[in-house]
């Protein structure tokens, strides 16, 4: 009989346009020629090329390929989620790099920045020449990033930052960096340089999760900046919390690349390992995992269509955001879970992706919000009340 694709069964490909059909394609054949040969390599290393993938990627258009002018794409929501879709089934880290630069540092400023900011900024970073990182995240301020201790005073025109920030990702190879820091204003984001004095970013070791992505510590002592630094649309925490939807939906699509690589690398392994005289894929134990993981990727696939098609109608809610995050990272997890378990003892060696994929989404599962943040937020939209005081 013949083999279909795990999405087939959800005719996947019937809801999406040629353009978006044409963009997934360009990307699964960019990470198969250029990614997917050094993945093993540059997991095990704890190491990524990251400002020669920025600038590779920036010339296909991948850099804040959802933003209009200053150089981006301008391209459908869904067209970036099937982007994200197959950068992560290469690897979580590697999405994660495309998604800070293009969709937390580039958003940022592209949102509520000014238009000297924007000039300044947006088309380098759209190419990849110039590499951003989001501070917002502190050691101690994860999930309540309202109570950071980072802080911008005023001294005469210009302003000074202190503080620290923590799992930044692509800080220590950034140029630009939007750090966010309680003022007397409220929480303002501010346009920081890299090369600033007083600003330093140290990259975080012994990581078991996202090997193949630069994690980061900032560090601010006395980093003086000129007035027009601040982000000018900065108000309050929802600014960053904007960023943080845009991040989001990325991973809607992005968890679920993982998931599907995990889920056709145990289809495949499954078909080729032989046990007791017949493959392993013919025992019917085994198609019944094989069949729930492809149920549970199907049902992730059209959730995220549909959270594609409603932020292209401009009637997304965060809600619908955290629906998808919470149900796709899952679903991708589990997955690469029980996947793992037909590979057997081969499943935790880096000659295939699994025990990979299933290390990064670990920290998938609990960055842009844990999966408590997200049952909260759908249980204040079910409820009208909120849990989290």
């Amino acid at each position: 009989m013949t083999r279909i694709a795990p999405l087939d069964l959800v005719d996947a490909d019937g809801l999406l346009s040629d353009e978006e059909r044409a963009i997934r394609d360009t990307v699964r054949r960019f990470c198969a020629d250029r990614i997917r040969p050094h993945l093993a390599d540059w997991f095990e290393q704890g190491q990524l090329p990251a400002r020669e993938l920025a600038q590779e990627m920036g010339g296909l258009g991948l850099l804040g390929m959802h933003l209009h002018g200053y150089g981006c794409a301008g391209t459908s929501a869904v067209s970036y989620g099937l982007a994200c879709h197959e950068l992560e089934a290469a690897d979580s880290g590697v999405r994660s790099l495309v998604s800070v630069q293009g969709s937390l540092a580039m958003y940022a400023i592209y949102a509520y920045g000014s238009d000297e900011q924007k000039n300044e900024w947006l088309p380098r970073m759209a190419t990849g020449e110039a590499i951003g990182c989001f501070g917002l995240t502190e050691a101690d301020f994860g999930s309540n990033p309202g109570g950071m201790r980072t802080n911008a005073k005023r001294d005469g025109s210009d302003w000074v930052l202190n503080g620290t920030k923590m799992w930044i990702t692509n800080g220590s190879i950034a140029d630009v960096a939007v750090v966010w820091a309680r003022t007397d204003e409220g929480i303002r984001g501010f346009v920081v340089p890299t090369s600033t004095r007083g600003f330093t970013a140290n990259t975080v070791p012994g990581k078991l999760s996202l090997r193949a992505s630069v994690t980061s510590e900032l560090v601010l002592e006395d980093v003086r900046l000129p007035a027009d630094a601040i982000l000018p649309k900065s108000k309050g925490l929802s600014s960053p919390l904007g960023c943080l939807s845009e991040a989001r939906f990325g991973i809607v699509f992005g968890a679920l690349g993982a998931g599907r690589d995990c889920l056709e690398t145990a289809i495949a392994y499954a078909g080729d390992r032989e046990v007791f005289d017949k493959p392993l894929s013919a025992y019917q134990l085994t198609q019944a995992k094989l069949a729930e993981m492809a149920l549970e990727l199907g049902k992730g696939m059209l959730l995220a269509i549909q959270i594609g098609r409603l932020k292209d109608a401009g009637t997304l809610r965060a809600e619908h955001i955290s629906m998808g995050k919470l149900n796709n990272v899952r679903a991708a997890l589990q997955i690469a879970r029980e996947a793992r378990t037909i590979l057997g003892a081969n499943g935790i060696t880096l000659e295939y992706p699994v025990m990979r994929h299933a290390n990064n989404l670990e920290s998938v599962l609990t960055y842009e919000g844990t999966s408590e943040v997200h049952l909260l937020v759908i249980g204040q939209a079910l409820t009208g009340v909120s849990a989290f005081r």
